[in-house]
């Protein structure tokens, strides 16, 4: 009756590639969010839907949010 509670190392390997797949998309979200520019206070609302949301967060900015951006953000001036 209790065999239904061991987990084996299919399952292991399972949940340690989603939870892999969720935190790298995570952060390649967040990376091109602070790498470019938005019209007003869009990168704010997206750092936050990416953060709270997680891996739906950062399949929706993908979806959505990479058409809001305006360029990536320059720190020097070009002469």
């Amino acid at each position: 009756m209790t065999h239904f509670l061991i987990i084996g190392p299919w399952q292991i390997i399972l949940i340690l590639v989603v939870l892999f797949l969720g935190i790298i998309s995570t952060v390649i979200a967040l990376v091109d969010i602070l790498r470019n520019e938005f019209i007003g206070n869009n990168k704010i609302v997206w750092v936050l839907v990416v953060l709270l949301g997680n891996f739906l967060g950062a399949i929706l900015y993908f979806l959505i949010g990479r058409n809001q951006k305006l360029g990536p953000t320059s720190t020097i001036d070009s002469k």
